[in-house]
């Protein structure tokens, strides 16, 4: 497929932690991931991912969908479209095919195993499966690897992606899986958003296509 073979340089660094993940999900437990993961921590770490978890949010998608504006507006309905279909199908599978799934906070809740959390951070119980942050993290990066014009710079927009969903583990907000599913419902979405409206807008261009918001 041709959108595969322009934005190689995302795709191959995403199949690369796709396929590492998926065997480490096939080798170990979740439990044995979270312990991993829960026992590589450093202070600089906290912080960092404290602050990193932040690009999976919607706020921060809502974000670059304004600044998207003033690139085009083609480009910001795009984003608008990719958000709203991968928080639709999350909503659809957290609350409705797998409602109530613990948390790891609540998974380990009378476990014998010491777990570590960040001191003061706000960790949540239930609605593990699939991790929100890593569906809007993915939809929002891939969609600007997409979008970017460089597409040697795919890889930068992987690697934002992975971190921020790695973050959600390294936070004990969610399992291994959580995030790996949140993956490929974000990258998903955009990809099918956008082949969609390109090949729509390209058989029918519009004057406001390439518009966008000035100061």
């Amino acid at each position: 497929m041709e959108v595969l073979t322009k934005n190689r340089s995302f795709f191959i660094v995403y199949l690369f932690f796709f396929i590492l993940v998926g065997v480490l999900m096939l080798l170990y437990t979740k439990t044995e991931l979270m312990q991993w993961v829960n026992a590589h921590n450093w202070p600089t770490g906290d912080l960092f991912f404290q602050y990193v978890t932040n690009l999976g949010d919607g706020a921060f998608a809502v974000i670059v969908i304004v600044v998207l504006l003033f690139r085009s507006f083609r480009a910001a309905l795009m984003g608008v479209a990719a958000f709203l279909l991968s928080t639709l199908i999350v909503r659809v599978l957290k609350e409705v095919v797998f409602t109530g799934s613990l948390r790891p906070l609540k998974y380990f809740e009378h476990s014998e195993w010491q777990y570590r959390i960040i001191d003061g951070l706000d960790i949540h119980s239930y609605n593990s499966f699939p991790s929100g942050h890593s569906t809007t993290a993915f939809a929002v990066f891939s969609l600007l690897a997409l979008l970017d014009e460089r597409k040697n710079r795919g890889w930068f927009w992987a690697l934002l992606a992975v971190v921020t969903a790695y973050s959600r583990v390294y936070l004990f907000q969610h399992f291994v899986e959580d995030i790996y599913v949140g993956s490929i419902i974000g990258t998903v979405s955009s990809v099918v958003v956008f082949l969609l409206f390109s090949r729509y807008w390209d058989r029918n261009p519009k004057d406001w296509h390439n518009r966008r918001l000035r100061f």
